[in-house]
């Protein structure tokens, strides 16, 4: 399993004093509650191919890297084009400059497909599924790598549109302190992580994910981060 380096708790303890210096305790402990929800085990197997979900974080594509390097997959995709929070940090485009970053750490160009249109999770999956079929190439299953905080989500929506793909999930296995340090934007990192929550039970409502069951505790946590006024990544109900 492609993991980051324990941090030392002299440099944990370091890194939440920052963030208590601008955040609440409660609301640390809060967003602690659902990062540690939207955790999955990645199960270390070899898959098929290898799926890179866009979005901020080029962590994504350095993360793929890394399993790449380590034989996990033959084959990866690049998936997103832009939505407004990534468009000034990734003007070519997601997928397009994930690929790049994947190239400049040593994945070879030709085990690379780029899927450049998806501008939602629900069309990273499908439109890669049909890229895939459009080039012949045969998957029945694939390791998602994805923002930590993205894993139950990516993962529901490809069970629903995808439903006979057997799936690994990973992440950069980070702390939320560490995360939040390498965005380098705490605002940003807590909205995304409410916005993530929330999606669970809105998109199966609307059909696009499998239902996720969602502890007491963690909706509550979710609940009070609304209440202090984290919504600006929340959907329409």
């Amino acid at each position: 399993m492609s993991r980051a380096i324990a941090p030392t708790r002299t440099v944990r303890g370091r890194l939440r004093a920052r963030l208590v210096a601008m955040l609440s305790a409660s609301v640390i402990q809060d967003a602690q509650v659902l990062w540690d929800f939207h955790q999955m085990p990645d199960e270390g197997r070899s898959t098929d191919i290898g799926i890179g979900l866009g979005g901020h974080d080029i962590g994504v594509a350095e993360h793929a890297a890394d399993l790449f390097r380590e034989g996990r997959f033959p084959l990866l995709v690049f998936t997103g084009a832009n939505a407004p929070t990534t468009v000034e940090r990734f003007p070519r485009g997601e997928a397009v400059q994930f690929a790049e970053r994947a190239q400049e750490l040593g994945v070879p160009r030709q085990v690379i497909i780029v899927e450049p249109t998806a501008t939602n999770t629900s069309e990273n999956f499908t439109f890669t599924r049909d890229l895939l079929a459009a080039q012949d190439v045969k998957a029945s299953s694939a390791t998602i790598v994805s923002r930590p905080y993205q894993q139950r989500r990516a993962w529901a929506t490809a069970r629903k549109v995808w439903p006979d793909l057997d799936l690994v999930c990973s992440a950069r296995w980070l702390e939320l302190e560490e995360y939040i340090e390498s965005i380098a934007d705490p605002d940003r990192v807590l909205n995304m992580l409410v916005g993530d929550t929330q999606r669970l039970w809105a998109y199966a409502e609307a059909g696009f994910a499998v239902p996720v069951h969602v502890p007491a505790t963690v909706r509550a946590a979710y609940d009070r981060l609304v209440e202090a006024g984290f919504t600006r990544r929340l959907v329409a109900s």
